[in-house]
């Protein structure tokens, strides 16, 4: 195994490909993640954090989205837009300076 924080700071920016791609927040990451998480070092933890991030935001979304008829769904979404953009960029930063991400609200599905 080798160390490499590029790969583990791009893993964490590849969140943002979901304006580009659809799920590509998530497809690109679990790609990443499934071929290279035993090649490099740190990189099956970080995985394991973008994506059970990325499907809790899923979640969220899907329980917002029938709650827009009553206003509240709005607000949820823009919070979640709010959190795909800021963290993942927060945690590109540290995963930079070799400190260990935080991803709040995450169930962990992946363990």
């Amino acid at each position: 195994m080798k160390q490499d924080n590029q790969t583990i700071v791009l893993m964490h920016l590849s969140q943002l490909a979901t304006f580009v791609i659809a799920f590509g927040s998530i497809l690109i990451p679990l790609i990443l993640w499934f071929t290279q998480k035993e090649k490099i070092i740190d990189l099956d933890a970080h995985g394991k954090q973008i994506l059970n991030f990325q499907f809790s935001l899923l979640i969220y979304s899907f329980i917002c989205i029938p709650l827009v008829f009553i206003g509240v769904g709005i607000l949820g979404l823009i919070v979640i837009l709010i959190l795909s953009i800021v963290y993942p960029i927060k945690n590109a930063i540290k995963a930079s300076n070799k400190e260990v991400p935080f991803y709040p609200y995450s169930i962990p599905f992946l363990k």
